[in-house]
Protein backbone atom coordinates (compact mmCIF):
# COMPACT_ATOMS: atom_id res chain seq x y z
CA UNK A 1 0.00 0.00 0.00
CA UNK A 2 1.27 3.12 -0.68
CA UNK A 3 1.82 6.01 1.43
CA UNK A 4 -0.83 8.34 2.07
CA UNK A 5 0.63 12.32 1.30
CA UNK A 6 -2.11 15.20 1.28
CA UNK A 7 -1.68 18.56 0.92
CA UNK A 8 -2.90 21.67 1.47
CA UNK A 9 -3.06 24.16 -0.96
CA UNK A 10 -3.97 27.61 0.10
CA UNK A 11 -4.26 30.77 -1.87
CA UNK A 12 -3.12 34.03 -0.53
CA UNK A 13 -5.71 36.24 -0.47
CA UNK A 14 -6.69 37.15 3.06
CA UNK A 15 -7.14 35.26 6.53
CA UNK A 16 -7.95 31.61 6.48
CA UNK A 17 -11.06 31.05 6.27
CA UNK A 18 -13.16 28.55 8.68
CA UNK A 19 -13.39 26.35 5.77
CA UNK A 20 -9.74 26.59 4.53
CA UNK A 21 -9.26 25.43 7.93
CA UNK A 22 -11.03 22.73 8.27
CA UNK A 23 -9.56 21.30 5.02
CA UNK A 24 -6.14 21.88 5.97
CA UNK A 25 -7.05 19.94 9.32
CA UNK A 26 -8.74 17.19 7.49
CA UNK A 27 -6.17 16.72 5.58
CA UNK A 28 -3.35 17.07 8.18
CA UNK A 29 -5.54 14.04 9.93
CA UNK A 30 -6.11 11.70 6.75
CA UNK A 31 -2.05 11.82 6.30
CA UNK A 32 -1.35 11.48 10.18
CA UNK A 33 -3.75 8.63 10.88
CA UNK A 34 -2.17 6.48 8.48
CA UNK A 35 0.88 7.74 9.00
CA UNK A 36 1.80 9.50 5.82
CA UNK A 37 2.46 13.15 4.70
CA UNK A 38 1.27 16.61 5.03
CA UNK A 39 2.57 19.21 2.24
CA UNK A 40 1.91 22.66 2.48
CA UNK A 41 1.85 24.56 -1.30
CA UNK A 42 0.82 28.36 -1.92
CA UNK A 43 -0.80 28.45 -4.82
CA UNK A 44 -0.26 32.44 -6.07
CA UNK A 45 -1.00 31.91 -9.58
CA UNK A 46 -4.27 34.43 -9.21
CA UNK A 47 -2.23 37.91 -8.98
CA UNK A 48 -5.23 39.74 -8.76
CA UNK A 49 -6.40 38.42 -5.89
CA UNK A 50 -2.78 38.07 -4.00
CA UNK A 51 -2.60 39.98 -0.55
CA UNK A 52 0.92 40.54 0.05
CA UNK A 53 0.96 39.37 3.76
CA UNK A 54 -1.46 36.46 3.49
CA UNK A 55 1.08 34.16 2.69
CA UNK A 56 2.59 35.01 6.42
CA UNK A 57 -0.98 34.65 7.79
CA UNK A 58 -0.76 30.71 6.68
CA UNK A 59 1.96 30.05 8.08
CA UNK A 60 1.07 31.85 11.31
CA UNK A 61 -2.17 29.77 10.96
CA UNK A 62 -1.00 26.27 10.63
CA UNK A 63 1.87 26.50 12.95
CA UNK A 64 -0.65 28.02 16.15
CA UNK A 65 -2.71 25.08 15.19
CA UNK A 66 -0.23 22.26 15.45
CA UNK A 67 -1.07 21.43 11.87
CA UNK A 68 2.90 20.93 11.29
CA UNK A 69 3.60 20.38 7.64
CA UNK A 70 6.13 17.64 6.15
CA UNK A 71 7.01 19.50 3.47
CA UNK A 72 6.52 23.27 2.07
CA UNK A 73 8.36 26.50 0.86
CA UNK A 74 10.38 26.08 3.96
CA UNK A 75 10.75 22.38 4.05
CA UNK A 76 12.17 20.85 1.11
CA UNK A 77 11.33 17.24 0.89
CA UNK A 78 12.51 16.69 -2.71
CA UNK A 79 9.30 18.12 -4.67
CA UNK A 80 9.79 21.81 -4.35
CA UNK A 81 9.86 24.66 -5.43
CA UNK A 82 6.18 24.69 -3.36
CA UNK A 83 5.33 27.82 -4.38
CA UNK A 84 3.29 27.85 -7.75
CA UNK A 85 4.99 30.65 -8.74
CA UNK A 86 8.50 30.02 -7.87
CA UNK A 87 7.18 26.16 -9.93
CA UNK A 88 5.95 28.57 -12.71
CA UNK A 89 9.73 29.65 -13.89
CA UNK A 90 10.96 26.15 -14.63
CA UNK A 91 7.98 26.17 -17.56
CA UNK A 92 6.30 22.93 -15.51
CA UNK A 93 2.78 24.27 -16.64
CA UNK A 94 3.65 25.16 -19.88
CA UNK A 95 5.52 22.35 -20.87
CA UNK A 96 2.54 19.76 -19.53
CA UNK A 97 0.12 22.69 -21.30
CA UNK A 98 1.97 21.61 -24.63
CA UNK A 99 1.35 18.07 -24.15
CA UNK A 100 -1.69 17.64 -24.09
CA UNK A 101 -1.91 19.71 -27.19
CA UNK A 102 0.06 17.60 -28.93
CA UNK A 103 -2.12 14.71 -27.63
CA UNK A 104 -5.07 16.97 -29.24
CA UNK A 105 -6.48 17.33 -25.64
CA UNK A 106 -6.07 21.26 -25.97
CA UNK A 107 -5.54 23.87 -28.38
CA UNK A 108 -4.27 27.56 -28.46
CA UNK A 109 -7.40 30.17 -28.57
CA UNK A 110 -6.72 33.65 -29.89
CA UNK A 111 -10.10 35.02 -29.48
CA UNK A 112 -9.90 38.51 -28.28
CA UNK A 113 -12.40 39.83 -25.34
CA UNK A 114 -14.59 41.66 -27.21
CA UNK A 115 -15.31 38.29 -29.46
CA UNK A 116 -15.69 36.34 -26.30
CA UNK A 117 -18.24 38.92 -24.91
CA UNK A 118 -20.33 38.22 -27.63
CA UNK A 119 -20.76 34.62 -26.32
CA UNK A 120 -23.70 32.96 -25.40
CA UNK A 121 -23.20 32.59 -21.49
CA UNK A 122 -25.14 29.19 -18.95
CA UNK A 123 -25.89 30.08 -15.27
CA UNK A 124 -23.64 26.68 -13.23
CA UNK A 125 -23.91 26.33 -9.78
CA UNK A 126 -25.42 30.10 -9.65
CA UNK A 127 -22.82 31.82 -11.26
CA UNK A 128 -22.98 33.07 -14.96
CA UNK A 129 -20.16 31.49 -17.27
CA UNK A 130 -19.37 31.95 -20.89
CA UNK A 131 -19.52 28.44 -22.97
CA UNK A 132 -16.62 28.83 -26.04
CA UNK A 133 -18.06 27.69 -29.21
CA UNK A 134 -14.17 25.96 -30.15
CA UNK A 135 -13.53 28.06 -32.75
CA UNK A 136 -9.58 27.91 -32.12
CA UNK A 137 -10.02 24.20 -32.65
CA UNK A 138 -10.49 24.35 -36.05
CA UNK A 139 -7.36 26.14 -36.87
CA UNK A 140 -4.61 25.04 -38.71
CA UNK A 141 -1.44 24.23 -37.81
CA UNK A 142 -0.18 26.96 -39.88
CA UNK A 143 -2.46 29.65 -38.86
CA UNK A 144 -1.41 28.75 -35.47
CA UNK A 145 2.46 28.83 -35.99
CA UNK A 146 2.04 32.12 -37.93
CA UNK A 147 -0.40 33.65 -34.92
CA UNK A 148 2.47 32.90 -32.87
CA UNK A 149 5.52 34.22 -34.92
CA UNK A 150 3.19 37.42 -34.84
CA UNK A 151 2.95 37.44 -30.91
CA UNK A 152 -0.53 37.43 -30.94
CA UNK A 153 -2.21 36.80 -27.52
CA UNK A 154 -3.46 33.70 -26.92
CA UNK A 155 -4.31 31.02 -24.08
CA UNK A 156 -4.36 26.92 -23.95
CA UNK A 157 -7.62 25.39 -23.30
CA UNK A 158 -8.63 22.11 -22.44
CA UNK A 159 -10.59 20.08 -24.99
CA UNK A 160 -13.35 18.41 -23.93
CA UNK A 161 -15.59 16.02 -26.22
CA UNK A 162 -19.13 17.57 -26.93
CA UNK A 163 -20.32 14.05 -27.05
CA UNK A 164 -20.00 11.51 -24.01
CA UNK A 165 -19.64 11.51 -20.55
CA UNK A 166 -16.92 11.92 -17.93
CA UNK A 167 -17.18 9.45 -14.84
CA UNK A 168 -15.05 10.08 -11.45
CA UNK A 169 -14.86 8.28 -7.89
CA UNK A 170 -15.62 10.60 -4.85
CA UNK A 171 -14.88 8.14 -1.23
CA UNK A 172 -18.05 10.41 -0.28
CA UNK A 173 -20.31 10.78 -3.12
CA UNK A 174 -19.51 7.48 -4.92
CA UNK A 175 -19.16 7.67 -8.48
CA UNK A 176 -20.47 10.51 -10.47
CA UNK A 177 -20.84 10.75 -14.02
CA UNK A 178 -21.34 13.99 -16.56
CA UNK A 179 -22.87 14.61 -19.51
CA UNK A 180 -19.26 16.54 -21.20
CA UNK A 181 -21.51 18.50 -23.27
CA UNK A 182 -22.52 20.44 -19.61
CA UNK A 183 -18.65 20.76 -19.54
CA UNK A 184 -16.69 23.92 -21.00
CA UNK A 185 -12.69 23.89 -22.11
CA UNK A 186 -11.62 25.26 -19.61
CA UNK A 187 -8.48 27.65 -19.59
CA UNK A 188 -5.17 25.84 -18.69
CA UNK A 189 -3.09 28.47 -19.21
CA UNK A 190 -3.82 32.06 -19.22
CA UNK A 191 -2.73 34.99 -21.92
CA UNK A 192 0.09 36.24 -19.05
CA UNK A 193 1.00 32.71 -19.46
CA UNK A 194 0.57 32.02 -15.50
CA UNK A 195 -1.68 28.33 -15.42
CA UNK A 196 -4.90 28.72 -14.24
CA UNK A 197 -5.70 27.43 -10.37
CA UNK A 198 -7.03 24.44 -12.15
CA UNK A 199 -4.77 23.39 -14.51
CA UNK A 200 -1.97 24.10 -12.07
CA UNK A 201 -3.76 22.04 -9.04
CA UNK A 202 -3.67 19.00 -11.35
CA UNK A 203 0.06 19.00 -12.41
CA UNK A 204 1.33 19.89 -9.39
CA UNK A 205 -0.73 17.31 -7.08
CA UNK A 206 0.40 14.38 -9.68
CA UNK A 207 4.37 15.83 -10.29
CA UNK A 208 4.41 16.42 -5.89
CA UNK A 209 2.84 12.25 -5.71
CA UNK A 210 -0.39 13.68 -3.98
CA UNK A 211 -2.45 10.65 -3.24
CA UNK A 212 -5.71 11.75 -1.73
CA UNK A 213 -7.01 15.29 -2.91
CA UNK A 214 -9.10 16.85 -0.44
CA UNK A 215 -11.76 19.92 -1.19
CA UNK A 216 -14.86 21.61 -0.42
CA UNK A 217 -17.74 20.77 -2.55
CA UNK A 218 -17.80 23.45 -4.13
CA UNK A 219 -14.99 22.24 -6.64
CA UNK A 220 -17.38 19.24 -7.13
CA UNK A 221 -18.33 20.59 -10.45
CA UNK A 222 -15.06 20.73 -11.54
CA UNK A 223 -13.75 17.78 -10.36
CA UNK A 224 -15.15 16.21 -14.29
CA UNK A 225 -12.66 18.73 -15.74
CA UNK A 226 -9.52 17.83 -13.74
CA UNK A 227 -10.53 13.65 -14.17
CA UNK A 228 -10.33 14.52 -17.87
CA UNK A 229 -6.88 15.91 -17.70
CA UNK A 230 -5.82 12.91 -15.37
CA UNK A 231 -7.62 10.63 -18.48
CA UNK A 232 -5.85 12.73 -21.04
CA UNK A 233 -1.90 12.33 -19.15
CA UNK A 234 -2.37 8.73 -18.47
CA UNK A 235 -2.10 9.72 -14.88
CA UNK A 236 -3.73 7.79 -11.79
CA UNK A 237 -6.26 9.60 -10.18
CA UNK A 238 -6.32 10.75 -6.73
CA UNK A 239 -8.67 9.22 -3.99
CA UNK A 240 -11.42 12.44 -4.17
CA UNK A 241 -12.78 13.60 -1.07
CA UNK A 242 -15.12 16.92 -1.33
CA UNK A 243 -15.80 18.03 2.06
CA UNK A 244 -19.73 19.28 3.06
CA UNK A 245 -20.64 23.23 3.01
CA UNK A 246 -20.39 25.14 5.91
CA UNK A 247 -23.10 27.37 6.92
CA UNK A 248 -23.84 29.61 9.11
CA UNK A 249 -27.45 28.95 12.15
CA UNK A 250 -29.74 30.33 8.95
CA UNK A 251 -27.77 27.51 6.80
CA UNK A 252 -26.40 30.23 4.13
CA UNK A 253 -22.76 29.76 3.42
CA UNK A 254 -20.61 31.18 6.33
CA UNK A 255 -19.47 34.55 4.63
CA UNK A 256 -17.37 37.44 6.20
CA UNK A 257 -20.25 39.40 7.02
CA UNK A 258 -20.85 36.32 9.95
CA UNK A 259 -17.95 37.99 12.18
CA UNK A 260 -16.09 35.08 13.44
CA UNK A 261 -15.82 33.13 9.42
CA UNK A 262 -11.77 33.23 9.41
CA UNK A 263 -9.18 31.53 12.42
CA UNK A 264 -8.17 35.45 13.49
CA UNK A 265 -11.43 36.93 13.83
CA UNK A 266 -12.61 33.73 15.76
CA UNK A 267 -8.91 34.24 18.08
CA UNK A 268 -9.55 37.95 18.47
CA UNK A 269 -12.63 37.16 19.83
CA UNK A 270 -11.31 35.56 22.63
CA UNK A 271 -11.22 31.96 21.78
CA UNK A 272 -8.46 29.10 22.27
CA UNK A 273 -7.02 27.66 19.19
CA UNK A 274 -7.24 24.13 20.74
CA UNK A 275 -11.06 24.54 21.42
CA UNK A 276 -11.22 25.82 17.53
CA UNK A 277 -9.47 22.89 16.39
CA UNK A 278 -11.40 20.46 18.10
CA UNK A 279 -14.93 22.24 16.94
CA UNK A 280 -13.82 22.54 13.20
CA UNK A 281 -12.84 18.47 13.16
CA UNK A 282 -16.67 18.49 13.91
CA UNK A 283 -17.89 20.51 10.92
CA UNK A 284 -18.48 17.90 8.86
CA UNK A 285 -17.04 14.26 10.55
CA UNK A 286 -18.31 12.96 13.53
CA UNK A 287 -16.68 10.09 15.73
CA UNK A 288 -17.30 6.52 16.54
CA UNK A 289 -18.12 7.22 20.42
CA UNK A 290 -20.30 9.46 21.73
CA UNK A 291 -17.69 12.35 22.49
CA UNK A 292 -16.75 15.93 21.61
CA UNK A 293 -13.97 16.91 23.47
CA UNK A 294 -10.79 15.48 21.83
CA UNK A 295 -6.95 16.75 21.67
CA UNK A 296 -5.31 17.10 18.12
CA UNK A 297 -3.49 14.14 19.13
CA UNK A 298 -6.52 12.36 19.62
CA UNK A 299 -8.13 13.59 16.51
CA UNK A 300 -4.78 11.55 14.93
CA UNK A 301 -6.09 8.43 16.39
CA UNK A 302 -9.50 8.60 15.97
CA UNK A 303 -10.28 10.46 12.43
CA UNK A 304 -12.16 7.84 9.22
CA UNK A 305 -12.23 10.00 6.67
CA UNK A 306 -15.06 7.73 5.53
CA UNK A 307 -17.76 9.01 8.73
CA UNK A 308 -17.37 12.40 7.07
CA UNK A 309 -21.19 13.46 6.46
CA UNK A 310 -22.11 14.86 2.78
CA UNK A 311 -24.64 16.99 4.71
CA UNK A 312 -23.71 20.68 5.24
CA UNK A 313 -22.37 21.69 8.63
CA UNK A 314 -23.82 24.10 10.84
CA UNK A 315 -21.17 26.89 12.16
CA UNK A 316 -23.41 27.08 16.04
CA UNK A 317 -21.34 29.96 17.42
CA UNK A 318 -23.19 29.47 20.82
CA UNK A 319 -21.77 25.74 20.69
CA UNK A 320 -18.43 26.60 19.90
CA UNK A 321 -18.31 29.02 22.80
CA UNK A 322 -19.95 26.19 24.92
CA UNK A 323 -16.58 24.23 23.74
CA UNK A 324 -14.15 26.65 24.55
CA UNK A 325 -15.51 27.14 28.17
CA UNK A 326 -14.98 23.77 28.54
CA UNK A 327 -11.15 24.57 27.44
CA UNK A 328 -11.33 27.40 29.54
CA UNK A 329 -12.18 25.69 32.90
CA UNK A 330 -9.43 22.84 32.14
CA UNK A 331 -7.07 25.28 31.37
CA UNK A 332 -3.65 25.24 33.91
CA UNK A 333 -4.10 28.50 36.19
CA UNK A 334 -0.98 30.19 34.70
CA UNK A 335 -1.75 29.74 31.11
CA UNK A 336 -5.46 31.02 31.76
CA UNK A 337 -3.74 33.87 34.02
CA UNK A 338 -1.30 35.40 31.54
CA UNK A 339 -4.19 35.59 28.99
CA UNK A 340 -6.80 37.04 30.86
CA UNK A 341 -4.91 39.60 32.42
CA UNK A 342 -4.97 42.00 29.79
CA UNK A 343 -8.37 42.31 30.73
CA UNK A 344 -8.59 42.44 34.28
CA UNK A 345 -6.33 45.73 33.55
CA UNK A 346 -8.29 46.99 30.97
CA UNK A 347 -11.54 46.89 33.41
CA UNK A 348 -10.05 47.56 36.47
CA UNK A 349 -7.32 50.54 37.59
CA UNK A 350 -7.21 49.81 41.24
CA UNK A 351 -4.55 47.69 42.81
CA UNK A 352 -6.55 44.76 43.67
CA UNK A 353 -5.70 41.02 43.60
CA UNK A 354 -5.58 39.91 40.18
CA UNK A 355 -5.07 36.54 40.36
CA UNK A 356 -7.85 36.13 42.93
CA UNK A 357 -10.11 37.57 40.74
CA UNK A 358 -8.69 35.46 38.12
CA UNK A 359 -9.57 32.45 40.13
CA UNK A 360 -13.41 33.75 40.49
CA UNK A 361 -13.74 34.22 36.57
CA UNK A 362 -11.77 31.01 35.44
CA UNK A 363 -15.10 28.70 35.76
CA UNK A 364 -17.91 31.34 35.01
CA UNK A 365 -16.33 32.49 30.91
CA UNK A 366 -17.11 30.73 27.95
CA UNK A 367 -14.87 33.68 25.82
CA UNK A 368 -12.21 35.76 27.43
CA UNK A 369 -14.21 39.08 26.62
CA UNK A 370 -16.14 38.26 28.96
CA UNK A 371 -14.43 38.51 31.81
CA UNK A 372 -15.28 42.54 31.46
CA UNK A 373 -19.12 41.84 32.23
CA UNK A 374 -18.24 39.80 35.12
CA UNK A 375 -15.92 42.12 36.89
CA UNK A 376 -16.52 45.69 36.07
CA UNK A 377 -18.09 46.25 39.75
CA UNK A 378 -14.60 45.56 41.20
CA UNK A 379 -13.60 48.94 40.04
CA UNK A 380 -16.87 51.02 41.10
CA UNK A 381 -19.99 49.93 42.29
CA UNK A 382 -22.20 50.09 39.62
CA UNK A 383 -26.42 51.86 40.23
CA UNK A 384 -28.54 49.16 41.05
CA UNK A 385 -32.29 49.37 42.11
CA UNK A 386 -33.08 47.69 45.86
CA UNK A 387 -35.37 45.50 44.35
CA UNK A 388 -32.44 43.02 44.07
CA UNK A 389 -32.29 42.42 47.53
CA UNK A 390 -35.89 40.35 47.02
CA UNK A 391 -34.50 36.86 46.10
CA UNK A 392 -37.69 34.05 46.76
CA UNK A 393 -35.15 30.93 47.37
CA UNK A 394 -33.18 32.97 49.92
CA UNK A 395 -36.91 33.91 51.32
CA UNK A 396 -35.21 37.81 51.30
CA UNK A 397 -36.81 41.22 51.04
CA UNK A 398 -35.95 44.46 50.83
CA UNK A 399 -36.66 44.61 54.92
CA UNK A 400 -34.78 41.42 56.04
CA UNK A 401 -31.80 42.80 54.06
CA UNK A 402 -31.90 45.97 55.49
CA UNK A 403 -32.14 43.93 58.85
CA UNK A 404 -29.39 42.16 58.11
CA UNK A 405 -27.12 44.64 56.81
CA UNK A 406 -27.71 46.84 59.64
CA UNK A 407 -26.66 44.77 62.50
CA UNK A 408 -23.52 42.82 60.60
CA UNK A 409 -22.20 46.29 59.78
CA UNK A 410 -20.83 46.69 63.24
CA UNK A 411 -19.27 43.42 63.55
CA UNK A 412 -17.18 43.95 59.69
CA UNK A 413 -16.36 47.10 61.17
CA UNK A 414 -14.87 45.49 64.05
CA UNK A 415 -13.25 42.14 62.07
CA UNK A 416 -9.83 43.10 61.27
CA UNK A 417 -9.18 39.99 59.03
CA UNK A 418 -10.64 40.59 56.02
CA UNK A 419 -9.26 37.18 54.01
CA UNK A 420 -12.22 34.84 53.18
CA UNK A 421 -12.10 32.17 55.50
CA UNK A 422 -11.99 34.49 58.15
CA UNK A 423 -14.65 36.48 57.16
CA UNK A 424 -16.87 33.32 56.43
CA UNK A 425 -16.47 32.22 59.66
CA UNK A 426 -18.04 35.17 61.22
CA UNK A 427 -20.71 35.38 58.94
CA UNK A 428 -21.55 31.82 59.71
CA UNK A 429 -21.22 32.45 63.50
CA UNK A 430 -23.75 35.23 62.79
CA UNK A 431 -26.36 32.50 60.54
CA UNK A 432 -25.93 30.46 63.45
CA UNK A 433 -26.93 33.07 65.93
CA UNK A 434 -29.80 34.05 64.02
CA UNK A 435 -31.47 31.07 63.17
CA UNK A 436 -32.04 31.54 59.45
CA UNK A 437 -29.87 29.76 56.34
CA UNK A 438 -26.82 30.86 54.60
CA UNK A 439 -28.15 32.61 51.94
CA UNK A 440 -30.45 34.73 53.85
CA UNK A 441 -27.50 36.44 54.99
CA UNK A 442 -24.43 36.00 52.05
CA UNK A 443 -27.61 37.28 49.61
CA UNK A 444 -27.47 41.14 50.85
CA UNK A 445 -24.12 41.50 51.51
CA UNK A 446 -22.88 40.24 47.85
CA UNK A 447 -25.48 42.32 46.42
CA UNK A 448 -24.72 45.19 48.93
CA UNK A 449 -20.58 44.84 47.96
CA UNK A 450 -21.27 43.98 44.30
CA UNK A 451 -24.43 45.87 42.70
CA UNK A 452 -25.23 42.86 40.60
CA UNK A 453 -26.96 39.92 40.34
CA UNK A 454 -24.50 37.53 39.36
CA UNK A 455 -20.93 37.50 40.22
CA UNK A 456 -18.04 35.52 39.82
CA UNK A 457 -17.06 34.73 43.63
CA UNK A 458 -19.20 34.57 47.05
CA UNK A 459 -19.92 37.28 49.73
CA UNK A 460 -16.79 36.90 51.43
CA UNK A 461 -14.61 36.35 48.26
CA UNK A 462 -15.53 39.56 47.01
CA UNK A 463 -14.93 41.47 50.26
CA UNK A 464 -11.75 39.77 50.64
CA UNK A 465 -10.25 41.11 46.91
CA UNK A 466 -12.48 44.76 48.07
CA UNK A 467 -10.73 45.57 51.20
CA UNK A 468 -11.99 46.18 54.25
CA UNK A 469 -12.88 49.79 53.86
CA UNK A 470 -14.26 49.75 49.99
CA UNK A 471 -16.48 46.43 51.76
CA UNK A 472 -17.53 48.88 54.31
CA UNK A 473 -18.34 51.72 51.65
CA UNK A 474 -20.40 49.62 49.82
CA UNK A 475 -22.35 48.03 52.71
CA UNK A 476 -23.10 51.40 54.18
CA UNK A 477 -24.13 52.40 50.45
CA UNK A 478 -26.53 49.60 50.31
CA UNK A 479 -27.79 50.36 54.13
CA UNK A 480 -28.44 53.71 52.71
CA UNK A 481 -30.40 53.04 49.81
CA UNK A 482 -32.18 50.27 51.89
CA UNK A 483 -33.22 53.22 54.08
CA UNK A 484 -34.49 55.16 51.33
CA UNK A 485 -36.58 53.20 49.67
CA UNK A 486 -38.16 51.79 52.69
Amino acid sequence: MEKIRTRFAPSPTGRMHVGNLRSALYEFLIAKHEGGDFMLRIEDTDQERYVSDAVEIIYRTLEKTGLSYDEGPNKDGGHGPYVQSKRMKSGIYLKYAKELIEKGEAYYCFCDKERLESLKSEVVDGKEIMIYDKRCLSLSKEEIEQNLAAGKPYVIRQNIPNEGTTVFHDELYGDITVENAQLDDMILIKSDGYPTYNFANVVDDHTMGITHVVRGNEYLSSAPKYQRLYDAFGWPSPVYIHLPLITDENHHKLSKRSGHSSFEDLLEQGFLTEAVVNYIALLGWSPEENREIFTLRELIEKFDYHRISKSPAVFDYVKLKWMNGEYIKAMDFERFYQMAEPYLKESITKDLDFRKIAAMVQTRIEVFPDIREHIDFFEALPEYDISMYTHKKMKTTAETSLEVLEEICPRLEEQEDYSNNALYEMLLAYVKEKGVKNGYVMWPIRTAVSGKQMTPGGATELMEVLGKEESLLRIKKGIALLRKGS
